[in-house]
């Protein structure tokens, strides 16, 4: 992978974070909470944990997040 390849998965994952954390989202298992820390995982991808449940789930588990 090259360093700009790299580079830009950073700056990418870094959006996202500043993008997600601190929102209200709840999930399609019912679980809810606050966006407390996002994950870039190499089998998954984008993963978040939220306040209030141990764990991190994928993004795709997301069915509604505050606007």
């Amino acid at each position: 992978m090259s360093d700009n390849r790299a580079m830009n998965i950073l700056r990418e994952l870094h959006a996202a974070e500043e993008e997600l954390v601190g929102k209200a989202v709840a999930l399609t298992d019912g679980k809810a909470g606050t966006i407390v820390h996002v994950f870039l995982d190499d089998a998954h991808g984008l993963r978040i944990s939220i306040s209030g449940h141990d764990g991190k789930w994928p993004i795709s588990t997301v069915k509604h997040i505050q606007s």
